[in-house]
């Protein structure tokens, strides 16, 4: 992976993907698709499972279909049930959660850039890059201080548009492609903070532009701020940034921007 690479450049982690003017191709068997809404249904629910009547009205199918389904994924180890009528995943779903993060993991090196920041700033740190079409959390380190932000996993994704690492890398990718993620990625409002409004969002990414600092106040998540900086000379493929609650944020705002501008830009951290 290049660090200081151009946009376009070969990053190692599956580059662009498709080209954004592509149109995506549409699933062939409805029985599959229906099988994986299920299981990202019941993996978006809580330690308490979900029900067949609640996995029905969220994805609106018929009870037998569902029924039909959950049999299906219960044989085979991807559910389990619980609590008599609710369903988690099941140890099947691990390897695949394990196979994931392992197949989308980072080069070592990147670990260094998340790893200085959290030193330097004392707050959460993350590495986040395109992964194909989608924006992942790839490398990560822990706050030292008491109070902090929780630390996302490798592999996260979502959200793009309500994170400033996410907001960063959709300012420096291509009008196309920045519009096709924004297109097929649902604009949720995570707080009222969240903005949803594509132009509202347009015009953030070109404030963005003139920076390449990408900052968000309690758009994520209340009580927390983050930042993030392009990892390499921008446009690049890959941020470093850092979560913090909202007073200690803006009490450092400034040494928070260069402590991240100066590792960002060091060709080698480790």
């Amino acid at each position: 992976m290049d660090v200081g690479g151009k946009a376009r450049a070969d990053d190692g982690l599956g580059g662009a993907g498709r080209d954004a003017g592509e149109p995506e191709a549409k699933p062939r068997i409805q029985s599959a698709v229906r099988t994986v809404d299920v299981l990202q249904a019941v993996a978006r629910a809580g330690s308490s499972g979900v029900s067949a009547r609640d996995l029905s009205l969220d994805l609106k199918l018929p009870r037998q279909v569902i029924y039909h389904l959950i049999h299906t994924l219960l044989s085979v180890n991807m559910l389990r049930q619980v609590g008599g009528k609710n369903y988690v995943l099941g140890l099947g779903a691990a390897n695949l959660a394990h196979g994931y993060r392992r197949q989308t993991s980072a080069p070592d090196y990147l670990a260094g850039y998340a790893e200085r920041a959290a030193a330097e700033t004392r707050e959460t740190a993350y590495v986040v890059g395109w992964v194909d079409s989608e924006i992942v959390v790839l490398a990560t380190a822990r706050s030292q201080s008491a109070i902090h932000a929780a630390e996302p996993l490798p592999g996260t994704t979502g959200n793009a548009h309500a994170r400033a690492s996410g907001k960063l890398l959709l300012a420096m990718s291509t009008d196309d492609e920045a519009q096709a993620y924004l297109a097929r990625a649902p604009l949720t409002a995570r707080t009222e903070n969240t903005l949803t409004d594509s132009q509202a969002i347009a015009s953030e990414l070109d404030r963005i532009r003139q920076t390449w600092v990408a900052v968000e106040r309690g758009e994520y998540a209340i009580g927390l701020s983050c930042m993030a900086v392009p990892i390499g000379r921008p446009p690049a493929r890959l941020a470093l940034g850092i979560s913090a609650p909202a007073e200690r944020f803006e009490q450092n705002f400034d040494a928070y921007v260069a402590s991240l501008q100066k590792i960002a830009r060091a060709s080698n951290v480790t």
